[in-house]
């Protein structure tokens, strides 16, 4: 049995990858350098692929740089910092990348198709705070729809599955989940910048960081601030 795993080399999809192996899937890792604000986490997926002995891990690049329209994309548009939770939740953040799901499961899906493979693994997640319109169970369910009406495997009756084991989960459970898995977090990277360092101030490192303090958990990357 063959899943292709968008991998990104964050803590989630991370852990999902080590829920393919574990549910008994040959890992097909596919990543992206879409001209990112960095490459700290292309660095981490190639990391945790080769951790995770996936059969084979595949890097797709193109440009979304040249039309902005979002924080890791755009240089000029400023990174959320210092947050609550409270001020997380109540709009979509600068953060989101326009269609940037939509993208990824199309190159996912026509991968997929061309190897044979029975499953597309993503770790979106609904309960993070974050509100990416393309990290809920409608667009899932709504993608899960283009899988069996865009493809000759789904036309045929044989529609590739789109598994999203995380959509519900908490981040502490996510963190949870990923020790029972093995996960090796200290190769992983969800810092919004870059260097050797993590900010620990950006949405997403305040989101990890509070997740692992919840568990009374020492989280191993290094942040230059913790909190």
């Amino acid at each position: 049995m063959k899943a292709v795993i968008l991998l990104s080399g964050g803590l989630d999809s991370s852990t999902v990858l080590y829920q393919a192996k574990r549910d008994g899937y040959a890992c097909y890792a596919i990543s992206f350098d879409y001209q990112q604000r960095h490459r700290r986490e292309l660095e981490a997926a190639k990391a945790i692929a080769h951790s995770a002995g996936v059969v084979y891990h595949q890097l797709v690049s193109f440009d979304l740089r040249q039309w902005g329209g979002s924080a890791l994309t755009d240089d000029s548009i400023n990174l959320p910092h210092h947050r609550s939770v409270t001020e997380m939740a109540q709009n979509i953040p600068v953060t989101y990348v326009p269609a940037r799901n939509t993208i990824f499961l199309s190159f996912a899906l026509a991968y997929a198709e061309t190897i044979g493979a029975e499953r597309v693994y993503i770790g979106v997640n609904a309960l993070d705070y974050s509100g990416y319109p393309d990290c809920r169970p409608d667009y899932i369910q709504a993608m899960q729809e283009v899988f069996r009406l865009g493809t000759k495997l789904g036309r045929e009756g044989e529609v590739i599955e789109i598994v999203a084991p995380l959509i519900d989960l908490k981040k502490t459970e996510i963190i949870q989940l990923g020790n029972q898995l093995g996960v090796p977090w200290e190769q992983t990277w969800s810092c919004y910048t870059g260097g050797d360092s993590a900010c620990g101030v950006c949405d997403s490192c305040q989101l990890r960081l509070a997740a692992f303090a919840a568990l009374e958990l020492q989280d191993p990357l290094p942040y230059q601030v913790r909190g």
